[in-house]
């Protein structure tokens, strides 16, 4: 029987309008009346993740920058895995050689150096996500969405990252060229540095974790601390930086909008974000005991 169950959440619980559909909120709060823990895994940092959940009216713990910092159910940060600041800035040295843009987060939140670039790069992502969409509107979208997921615009990311109070948990780069112009910097990183690790939540982004901040490294951990099997675990997801949670769970689902490479490590699929893909599968593993 299932008794924890970790969701991605862009690409996954969330849908085109970056809200959990209320399918997957019923399904969420039907699984909790029935003893089933539900938190989310996801790539984003606390504060980005929270709108969207309590807007759904959904409290849980959560597993956030790919399992760089996991949060229990009040908001207390468990355990963090931080990027030290010597490699960070070697990291930094590398993309900028390659003119890629890069923000870092941290445990005082997300900062950036230019607020034009990440407009422009999220203004790529919602156009890939919603093809129907003017270029106009793309940048329209994401320029409001800035209100919605807060970041903190600096002069300079490695002047914050020096800070005494600051503890870099991931650096995240974008590139509206994708993985053409992504992957060749993706494998420098990958063969430079032994204590990271690479991975990306969507076409357009790599994300740079310590090796250890691994959103299935998380769950095991999580799992463990409940006293909880894997077995009795379920997670689903749509992405590379879903995998590993995927090859960790006993049950794993991915998204059908998902990658193939998802799709071929989860034992099970389940429909789309968009179609409430999540609610269905949880509704399946609890009816049919997966």
């Amino acid at each position: 029987m299932i008794k924890l169950i970790a969701s991605d959440m862009d690409g996954t619980l969330l849908d085109a309008n970056m809200q959990i559909p209320e399918k997957n909120v019923a399904a969420i709060k039907y699984a909790q009346t029935q003893g089933v823990e539900f938190m989310v895994a996801t790539g984003r940092n606390r504060f980005e993740a929270l709108p969207s959940l309590k807007e759904a009216g959904i409290d849980c713990a959560m597993i956030t920058l790919n399992g760089a910092q996991v949060f229990d159910k009040a908001g207390n940060s468990m355990f963090m895995e931080p990027i030290d600041v010597e490699t960070a800035d070697k990291v930094l040295d590398l993309l900028e050689k390659e003119d890629i843009y890069c923000e870092i987060s941290t445990n005082k939140g997300t900062f950036s150096q230019s607020k034009e670039r990440r407009i422009e790069n999220f203004a790529t992502i919602v156009a890939e996500a919603m093809p129907h969409l003017t270029r106009k509107m793309a940048i329209a979208m994401s320029t409001a969405r800035l209100e919605f997921l807060p970041i903190h615009f600096v002069d300079s990311i490695r002047e914050v990252m020096h800070q005494e109070d600051i503890i870099v948990l991931k650096i995240i780069c974008f590139h509206r060229d994708g993985a053409a112009f992504l992957s060749p910097a993706a494998r420098i990183v990958d063969e430079s540095f032994e204590n990271l690790f690479v991975t990306s939540s969507g076409q357009n982004n790599l994300e740079i974790n310590h090796r250890l901040a691994q959103k299935g490294i998380a769950v095991a951990h999580i799992a463990k601390e409940r006293g909880i099997s894997l077995d009795e675990v379920m997670t689903i997801g749509d992405n590379l930086n879903d995998v590993s949670m995927i090859q960790t769970a006993g049950v794993s689902f991915a998204m059908d909008n998902g990658l193939p490479e998802v799709k071929e490590y989860a034992k099970y699929t389940t429909d789309t974000n968009v179609a409430s893909g999540v609610g269905q599968a949880i509704y399946r593993s609890i009816e049919e005991n997966l």
